[in-house]
């Protein structure tokens, strides 16, 4: 089967992760390309690998003629190539290229990374095109597919997360550590995400400064910005740690494309959410490391957080926070405990090749009545 991914691909994060994820691991029964409409990372990550990606054209919407170009090419890759799927991801590739595919009549999937609500600009313009299959990254955003798309058949697929496969040498710790300018028994914490203020940076740094009085941690932040936005708020994060008096124990690792390396020498990982996560792959990731993880009992963070691997918090419970953290600084048989089942947790949840196989199952479970939009296909 071959399947066709459509994508904006300006930025990096969790979507981007997935479609990496899915041209590393090659399958016999799922042939992956990509149609892109901007040039950066993720095209580059997938030119390493030596998957075909196609460009269609930065695409503004200010722009119509822009727009115009890209569904052009578009269309001429679909009449030269047969394709047996194309999946849209997010409203944005599905409202401006889904009704291309309709067009060309080939079945469309549509694969939400977000809860949606039907209001924002790309929602709306995505509405215009109902697919015939919903692929869903967690049960949470499942459950809000109907502001959307009510009655279309939706099918689960959780997100292929690669596991580390062997323990992290002492050297190699040590080196990495190192580079951070952090001591070997420090206990680092770390977060790894897009820097967007509802990841919670901003209520870690005040979660932090009230463990002040404990020696021996370091907070690794790792993430750059990818939008004028996000630079000024790092900013502001920034600014933070100097008034609360926690500067000298922060290490700003910028953007980084070893970030499983940096998860493999750190010790706790902590994302206090202020919004639900759709799913949250570096929460797994994390866990795939061996790191217990703190993150707030909020949205997709439920499906794969529990008592056995890591610690829920309240949102927005700046004391809650501080207090778990300062049990796994402290504790560091809970510690241990906890991290233990993490690389378990991560399997059952996100094996590659099950979630390959999963998504082979779901692409070719559309029979014909799905493809022409039945609502009683596929789910899960």
């Amino acid at each position: 089967m071959r399947v066709l991914h459509v994508y904006s691909g300006n930025l990096f994060g969790g979507i981007e992760a997935i479609l990496v994820a899915l041209a590393r691991r090659r399958s016999a029964r799922v042939e992956h390309e990509f149609a892109l409409s901007f040039q950066g990372r993720l095209e580059r990550d997938l030119a390493r690998i030596g998957v075909r990606t196609h460009h269609l054209g930065a695409v503004r919407m200010s722009r119509p003629a822009s727009v115009r170009a890209a569904r052009a090419a578009l269309v001429t890759l679909l009449r030269s190539s047969p394709y047996d799927r194309v999946i849209c991801h997010a409203p944005w590739a599905q409202g401006i290229f889904g009704g291309v595919v309709k067009r060309a009549g080939v079945p469309l999937v549509f694969w939400a990374h977000d809860v949606m609500a039907g209001r924002h600009w790309t929602e709306r313009l995505a509405r215009r095109v109902v697919p015939d299959l919903a692929i869903c990254n967690s049960r949470f955003t499942a459950r809000s597919l109907g502001a959307l798309y009510p009655g279309v058949c939706s099918a689960v697929v959780y997100a292929p997360v690669e596991p580390r496969r062997a323990p992290i040498e002492a050297g190699e710790r040590r080196l990495t550590r190192t580079r951070l300018r952090t001591p070997d028994r420090a206990v680092v914490i770390i977060q790894a995400c897009r820097s967007e203020r509802w990841k919670g940076h901003a209520l870690l740094v005040e979660a932090l400064s009230d463990l002040r009085d404990v020696p021996g941690w370091i907070w690794w932040h790792v993430g750059g910005a990818q939008r004028p936005a996000e630079a000024a708020f790092l900013a502001s994060v920034e600014q933070s740690a100097r008034r609360l008096g926690i500067v000298d124990r922060v290490r700003w690792a910028g953007e980084r494309d070893d970030v499983p390396q940096l998860l493999a020498a750190a010790d706790v990982y902590c994302q206090p959410n202020l919004e639900p996560e759709p799913f949250g792959i570096v929460l797994v990731e994390a866990l795939a490391a061996g790191l217990p993880v703190v993150t707030s009992s909020l949205g997709g963070a439920m499906e794969i957080v529990d008592d056995t691997c890591g610690v829920l918090v309240p949102p927005r419970d700046r004391f809650a926070l501080a207090s778990a953290l300062r049990m796994l600084v402290e504790d560091e048989a809970c510690r241990a405990r906890l991290a233990g089942a993490g690389p378990s947790r991560a399997r059952r949840l996100c094996d590659p090749d099950s979630a390959i196989g999963r998504l082979a199952d779901v692409l070719q479970g559309m029979t014909a009545p799905a493809v022409r939009g039945a609502p009683a296909a596929v789910s899960a």
